[in-house]
């Protein structure tokens, strides 16, 4: 028994450091960041008042803020747990990186590689979009959009970054560098900087970014990155920013704004669209499923379709769309 709660002490005291530990390194983030963010905010604000351009309206900012502040009481409130999971599997690990300056390249390319495929998933998944849908809710592009969080996606998130720990990197590490890139995530959110160059070719920029965020079928479910653009241009999931003259004018927001924005309906609208889905009483299990986990926009009579079949039809290679639900653009 005194063996046991000895055991049970140091894994509390565990704990507790390397939870201290994380507080540190988000002050030392927050530190650096929040002057970085009043300025470019500040600035957004300026240029796009003096370009005559709504930016920002008093009711969306206050959304992105809302759902900002509830992802990240959620996230405090399991942060020990993902911690616990990824110090598991640590201490299985099957490298050592001794070298500091490879040690961070890695972990930081990796943990990119992973995101991708966490955001893809987002996307790709409607059980997982259900949760990803709120930050592309906005009809807007701004600073304070990249704020606006998918509430719920702290509780799987960390799933997607076990296989770092088993290759050596440390919980606190990953976790930091993840915050670390959602810098420069929100970085990304804006419509007044152009093209970036030879950059263009490497990160994902301003201009990836207003693609993700646009509706238009062309760009449905396109440039999943978060900091290296690389990723979508190896899995086919890359598309540049055309001239509107080329193809269309960028329209942000979902293909099928939610009726009436709500504390809870920003929330919960695709949720209880897919409840009300997967109990209908006229269709199979399979079809259950496939609401469930099948693309966003799947329908079982084809009366909604999914952003491949959104850009068929807008290629003229199928046959119009009766009625669109895949509420997609982070």
């Amino acid at each position: 028994m005194k063996n046991c709660r000895k055991v049970l002490n140091i894994c509390a005291a565990s704990l507790i450091f390397t939870v201290t530990m994380q507080a540190i390194y988000e002050q030392l983030l927050i530190l650096v960041s929040t002057p970085l963010y009043i300025v470019i905010i500040g600035a957004e604000l300026l240029l796009s008042n003096y370009r005559h351009m709504k930016a920002y309206t008093w009711k969306d900012t206050a959304a992105n803020v809302y759902l900002m502040f509830l992802n990240a009481f959620l996230d405090l409130l399991v942060r020990g747990m993902y911690l616990i999971v990824l110090t598991y599997f640590f201490r299985y690990r099957v490298l050592s990186l001794t070298n500091i300056a490879v040690y961070w390249i890695m972990l930081l390319v990796l943990e990119d590689f992973l995101y991708y495929w966490l955001h893809r998933v987002d996307h790709e998944v409607r059980l997982f979009w259900a949760v990803h849908v709120t930050h592309h809710s906005s009809r807007q592009l701004n600073f304070s959009v990249g704020f606006r969080s998918s509430v719920f996606q702290p509780l799987y998130r960390f799933v997607y970054f076990i296989p770092l720990a088993l290759l050596g990197f440390k919980p606190l590490d990953i976790v930091f560098i993840y915050s670390a890139t959602q810098i420069w995530g929100i970085f990304v959110h804006t419509e007044l900087i152009n093209k970036m160059g030879w950059l263009e070719y490497v990160l994902v920029t301003p201009s990836h970014h207003r693609v993700h965020h646009a509706s238009n079928p062309k760009y449905l479910d396109m440039n999943m990155g978060m900091f290296l653009i690389i990723w979508d241009k190896l899995f086919g999931t890359f598309q540049p920013e055309l001239p509107p003259e080329q193809y269309q004018p960028l329209k942000y927001g979902l293909t099928k704004p939610i009726e009436k924005e709500t504390p809870v309906t920003i929330i919960f609208h695709e949720w209880r669209h897919l409840v009300n889905d997967v109990f209908r009483s006229d269709i199979t299990l399979r079809e259950k499923f496939l609401y469930i986990f099948g693309p966003p926009g799947w329908s079982h009579d084809g009366s909604r379709k999914t952003s491949k079949q959104l850009r068929q039809i807008e290629n003229g290679k199928a046959q119009p769309v009766q009625d669109t639900n895949k509420q997609c653009a982070i």
